[in-house]
């Protein structure tokens, strides 16, 4: 059990952020959830485990600085200062248009959302755990197998998700003399708002129209609660959970 422990994940309202909020909180950790729609948030909250720990939701978005400042500002007056555990979760695509017909908003929200706000809600996070007693936590970035393979008409999500393995690095690098540890969670086809329409059938890289099978969210919950249970001179640096039938490997 992690009583006492406090995390923050961003994106927590639904899919894999919900997930993960619930195995932490489930396990004792005191929990902090944020995203743009206070009613999801609510919903999180209100499935939160008896005996477990406690879970705050604080509305905001990630891809604004004051915004950021604000919901870190507010996870300190929550739970007494402390951060163990970020999970940069939040995440968003743009329509699914060749990228040439992408207009400069649809790319720029991608880029805020998805590395914009990682990289604040990094900084922020970073500036904690190197200062608090006992020193150091974990940083955990949502990556996606997009992080490794696009899928088509996919260049704002892909080209993010690539970054974020760039960033996961630096954290790690970088946190080292801090005690911070930083890992990557990429995840393929998890039943999920987001991923679940794969199962009624999407573009593949042929041009043909394919059903493809998925995962339930619960898996991406327990993969977050193992990685964040490690002690810090452990790390899990890339976890890729998938569908173990999607087509991925290969030539699909």
């Amino acid at each position: 059990m992690a009583q006492g422990k406090v995390a923050l994940i961003t994106g927590g309202g639904t899919g894999i952020g919900q997930a993960a909020a619930l195995a932490l909180q489930g396990d004792g950790w005191n929990v902090a959830i944020t995203g743009r729609r206070k009613e999801e948030l609510d919903k999180t909250v209100a499935m939160a485990k008896a005996g477990g720990g406690k879970m705050v939701a604080i509305p905001g978005d990630v891809g604004r600085p004051d915004d950021v400042k604000r919901l870190f500002a507010e996870v300190g007056q929550a739970f007494g200062g402390r951060l163990d555990f970020l999970f940069n979760n939040a995440g968003m695509g743009a329509p699914p248009v060749p990228m040439e017909d992408l207009t400069y908003e649809q790319w720029t929200a991608v880029v805020n959302v998805n590395l914009t706000g990682s990289f604040l809600c990094a900084q922020e996070a970073i500036k904690i755990m190197k200062s608090q007693s006992p020193r150091g936590g974990r940083i955990v970035n949502n990556g996606s197998i997009s992080a490794y393979t696009p899928r088509p008409n996919s260049v704002p999500y892909t080209a993010t998700k690539h970054a974020i393995t760039g960033l996961t690095k630096c954290i790690a690098l970088d946190g080292r003399k801090y005690d911070i540890a930083c890992g990557q969670l990429d995840v393929g086809n998890a039943d999920t708002a987001l991923g679940g329409r794969m199962k009624a059938g999407v573009p593949q890289a042929n041009g043909e129209i394919k059903p493809e099978p998925v995962m339930d969210v619960v898996h991406c919950g327990s993969a977050i609660r193992y990685m964040a249970s490690l002690p810090l001179d452990a790390n899990v640096l890339f976890m890729n959970i998938k569908a173990t039938k999607m087509p991925f490997e290969g030539r699909g």
